[in-house]
């Protein structure tokens, strides 16, 4: 069966930045959640947190870094990426990130994979993957990306798509 995507909402940051980006009202239409995003941080941290239903409770992630020259692993209990370039990485050069969200408004555990890349115009880069777990039985309803430590900067984008088998 086929896929269908549903752009559900999109934010681009203004000129004062944000220390987050929230989706809220996620209707229960959807099989999956697809976030794509393209995100500058104000700080020199590249790390973004997401938390869903305004929790940070229940979460756990491992994720995978690799910059081309040396590879390393984090576990954490919260649901972390590296998916925002930092403000040490050459400015208006955006990282890339994907945030998977299958099964999001079932009755069991919620599953997350993320996938991002940055780059710092040829001079250094990283690439990413995280797997997370939400041990929650509760339907996601909100989605909220967390700056860690800083601001996302203007123009960062985040388009949140309901994903359907047709």
């Amino acid at each position: 069966m086929a896929n269908t995507y549903t752009l559900i909402q999109s934010v681009t940051v203004g000129s004062a930045g944000a220390a987050s980006i929230e989706f809220g009202s996620i209707p229960q239409t959807y099989t999956d959640l697809l976030l794509l995003c393209s995100l500058d941080q104000s700080n020199s941290s590249v790390i973004a947190d997401i938390q869903f239903n305004g929790l940070s409770t229940n979460l756990s992630s491992r994720l995978l870094l690799g910059n081309g020259s040396t590879a390393s692993s984090v576990t954490s209990t919260a649901l972390r990426s590296y998916g925002t370039n930092p403000s040490d990485f050459t400015a208006s050069i955006f990282s890339s990130m994907t945030i998977y969200i299958p099964n999001y408004s079932g009755s069991t555990n919620k599953s997350v994979s993320i996938d991002a890349v940055a780059e710092n115009n040829g001079t250094s880069g990283f690439c990413s993957f995280t797997a997370g777990l939400w041990s929650a039985s509760a339907a996601i309803t909100q989605i909220t990306l967390i700056a860690n430590g800083g601001n996302v900067v203007q123009h960062s984008s985040v388009s949140l798509y309901g994903i359907k088998n047709s």
